[in-house]
């Protein structure tokens, strides 16, 4: 039973495993998206999905922290460059799985992982929605001065 075990091996040894996670983190941030296995995409969003938020607080030790496991000094810049500045608003989910069917070689399941905001087909009809505070009482109505009677009683 592997109760407790959320790591997939990807039928890789530890050192190679954590070097092509670097490697393809570091391809998603320069790209934007990439095509790879549906196995592969989901271990990738577990492990680039924590940098992007430490990349939100721009400190030295954030960039350490960063840089020990992406290994590359350009991937690490943009990052917090520019990543950094489309995501601040986002409060988690930056990245997007989308699977697009059996790869013709060896008919393993593919899928394309892309950055959230980065998708200019998914955010060109969606403007920025107002997040407004609905009650399920309706709201105050404005109120009518109430209509006098003082000019139908003097006709009298």
């Amino acid at each position: 039973m592997r109760h407790g075990k959320k790591v997939n091996h990807l039928g890789r040894q530890t050192a190679h495993r954590k070097a092509m996670l670097a490697n393809m983190a570091c391809s998603l941030i320069e790209h934007k998206r990439i095509n790879t296995t549906v196995a592969k995409a989901k271990a990738l969003k577990q492990f680039v999905e924590p940098m992007i938020t430490k990349s939100k607080a721009d400190t030295t030790h954030n960039r350490r922290l960063v840089m020990a496991k992406l290994r590359q000094k350009d991937a690490v810049i943009e990052l917090f460059r520019d990543v950094a500045a489309k995501v601040a608003d986002r409060p988690g989910g930056y990245t997007r799985i989308i699977k697009l069917g059996n790869r013709l070689g060896d008919n393993a399941d593919m899928a394309m992982i892309e950055l959230v905001d980065y998708n200019e087909i998914y955010n060109a009809d969606k403007a920025k929605k107002k997040t407004t505070r609905r009650s399920r009482r309706g709201g105050s109505k404005p109120v009518t001065p109430p209509v006098e009677t003082k000019a139908l009683n003097e006709e009298e």
